[in-house]
């Protein structure tokens, strides 16, 4: 009787474990991205696990873009894997079937050519002007009746709030509101505010100030941002940049800041303020406009700015360039990264990847990164306001930017794939 009540547990044991492992094993498939990235003559392997098979419609390939191989032809255990071949640039479906019958996942296989960028560390000054001006505040104002107005409130601009244009003309910086203001005096103005992407008219009457006479709308304004950043990569193919791997934001209003024109520029370090726990440290660097114009910058969005360098600065670069990783190719461990922290002098620091998020779309926080180079600690504590865009290498491959610093542990920081940036990257055509 013990036997068999033994027997009993033994076999609700063994299909506990089955069911558990199923259950794993139908997360792990249903879970993980849906597009695989392949290139061309290279291969990738996939680990089947029963009772779970591959198999390939062989009516949706095209022109033998994939083939796949069992490795373990024998099939021997539970576990099968698969080599997945790139044949040829285009792109073909897989799918993951249930005792070989039942469609449980399909997949999208692209195989493509590996694209090559120049690695960039270099430190950049950047200036950024915004499209039309940006509310910072929205304020009450004083008129000579001395009643209190609130102009802009009453209108519904908010901060945040861009004004592109006052009764039909094109705002281009602060100084220009006043301006615009003080010729139509205290007349009812139509005034074009983006908000969020879209657009809206609406109008507002200017009050005269009692304190400067001067016609205002009651808001405070800004134009233009400057700051210090780092050169991700290059793409010398079509005279492209992308940098710093997250946008500008206004500092008052946490806004990502809309383009007109913008610059970069060579950028020579001038101090280094060490990160610490609870207070992230700083690159200060100086740059000057008027001669050191090596880029506009056309786009800045939330994985990066991005533009065209200037030719004259195009031809002066001599480095080599190195093939990307793809994001189902970067993995734990050893990497390094390139980055200015005297001069202007890219040198390259050992980092450790800790973690690998496995993301199926765009997005900032992609790794986790931490410095374990001695001298870069010694003379950063780590990664510090100005980094953000350094270039990580792994495998001899571009595979992501640093992004942002661990407040609470300078050492520790986030970076982005390479693939958002270039996805998100907006290439200037000819008209």
């Amino acid at each position: 009787m013990e036997k068999l009540r033994f027997k009993k547990k033994l076999i609700l044991l063994f299909i506990i474990l089955i069911l558990l492992s199923f259950t794993i094993q139908t997360n792990k498939i249903l879970f993980s991205p849906s597009d695989i990235k392949i290139i061309k003559g290279e291969n990738k392997y996939l680990d089947i696990t029963f009772p779970f098979y591959l198999s390939t419609n062989s009516n949706k390939e095209k022109d033998n873009v994939i083939e796949a191989i069992s490795s373990n032809s024998e099939n021997i255990g539970l576990k099968k894997t698969y080599s997945i071949n790139g044949i040829d640039t285009g792109n073909a479906e897989i799918q993951i079937k249930l005792f070989g019958i039942i469609p449980v996942k399909n997949y999208t296989v692209s195989v493509v050519d590996r694209p090559k960028l120049i690695p960039g560390g270099n430190a950049i000054g950047v200036r950024l002007n915004t499209r039309g001006v940006l509310v910072v505040a929205v304020t009450d104002l004083i008129g000579v009746d001395n009643k209190r107005y609130s102009p802009a409130r009453d209108a519904g601009i908010k901060v945040g709030d861009s004004i592109l244009e006052i009764d039909g003309i094109k705002v281009n910086d602060a100084e220009h509101v006043v301006k615009i203001l003080n010729e139509i005096k205290g007349k009812k103005v139509k005034i074009l505010v983006q908000r969020n992407k879209a657009e809206f008219i609406t109008e507002a009457t200017p009050i005269q100030c009692l304190q400067d006479n001067n016609y205002r709308l009651g808001i405070w304004v800004r134009d233009k941002t400057s700051g210090i950043g780092t050169l991700t990569y290059i793409d010398k193919d079509n005279g492209t940049f992308g940098a710093l791997g997250h946008g500008i934001v206004d500092s008052d209003t946490g806004k990502l800041l809309s383009v007109d024109k913008g610059k970069i520029m060579n950028a020579k370090i001038s101090k280094i303020e060490q990160g610490k726990k609870g207070s992230p440290g700083e690159i200060r660097g100086v740059f000057y406009e008027a001669n050191d114009i090596v880029g506009d910058i056309t786009s800045n969005n939330l994985f990066g700015i991005f533009g065209t360098l200037k030719k004259e600065y195009l031809n002066t670069i001599t480095n080599e360039p190195i093939p990307i990783g793809f994001k189902e190719e970067v993995k734990e461990g050893k990497a390094y990264i390139y980055t200015t922290i005297n001069d202007d002098k890219v040198e390259k620091f050992e980092v450790e990847i800790l973690k690998v998020q496995p993301q199926t779309k765009p997005e900032q926080k992609s790794m986790i990164i931490r410095v374990t180079d001695k001298r870069l600690l010694e003379l950063t504590g780590g990664i510090v306001q100005g980094m953000s865009g350094s270039p990580i290498i792994q495998d001899g491959k571009l595979i992501g930017a640093i992004t942002h610093v661990f407040v609470n542990d300078p050492t520790k920081g986030y970076g982005i794939f390479i693939e958002w940036m270039l996805e998100n990257q907006k290439i200037p055509r000819e008209s």
